[in-house]
């Protein structure tokens, strides 16, 4: 006999894309890949915690016009790695708890109505939208089981995340639970570098203070 219900589920194709750019321009590309990366980093350690951009989530299995392709999710209790698209059904049913948008003047009113009206319906925790161009930066967080404005988000903390986000000044600065601020990779690449040559200065200068010692009769090895 027939499973007629298996057979139409097996039918159904979820793609990878919808289709979309993952950005309009380089301002919008920048912040997302910013916020991505920085979040990859953060729980980088902690093995349950996955975090994506710019993928597809389907919210319910049968129906692949449920779905958003947020710029940032964070899905807390389900592993790393690689995937074409987040089906939640087969993730636990987990929805992610925490989404980023970053907005471009190609974002239509309709368009973020829509986005806010699925996240709140399919059980997300934290949204934050930020408007890199107007510095325009506003969340939501879920109270009673819907999501609510948040009404002062200078120096906000989130709640899962535990990041720190400061719009008080020209452009939106953000912070890791530690204090330090969310860089970019050319930051990071810069810092690294910057480290590595002192790491370097340090050794040689060792060296030639070993050599000096050696000089002068004495082993530094023998040093305490």
């Amino acid at each position: 006999m027939i499973n007629l219900e298996s057979a139409t589920k097996a039918e159904i194709i979820y793609p990878d894309s919808d289709g979309k750019p993952m950005s309009d321009n380089t301002k919008q590309f920048r912040w997302i890949t910013v916020i991505h990366y920085n979040l990859e980093w953060l729980f980088a350690n902690d093995p349950n915690v996955f975090v994506a951009g710019d993928l597809l989530w389907y919210a319910v299995e049968g129906d692949n016009k449920i779905r958003q392709a947020p710029d940032i999710m964070v899905v807390f209790g389900v592993a790393k790695g690689d995937r074409g698209s987040y089906r939640q059904w087969t993730e636990g049913n987990i929805a992610p708890q925490v989404v980023f948008e970053i907005l471009s003047p190609g974002n239509t009113l309709t368009e973020m109505n829509k986005k806010q009206a699925f996240y709140n319906r399919y059980g997300v925790e934290e949204y934050y939208i930020y408007d890199p161009d107007k510095n325009d930066f506003s969340g939501f967080l879920r109270i009673e089981g819907n999501l609510e404005v948040i009404d002062e988000m200078n120096n906000w903390v989130s709640p899962r995340l535990g990041i720190r986000f400061d719009s008080s000044g020209n452009e939106l600065r953000i912070y890791h639970p530690d204090g330090h601020s969310f860089a970019s990779y050319l930051e990071i690449s810069q810092q690294l570098q910057s480290a590595l040559q002192e790491v370097e200065q340090v050794k040689q200068r060792a060296e030639r203070l070993a050599e000096r010692l050696r000089e002068l009769g004495i082993d530094p090895e023998e040093i305490d």
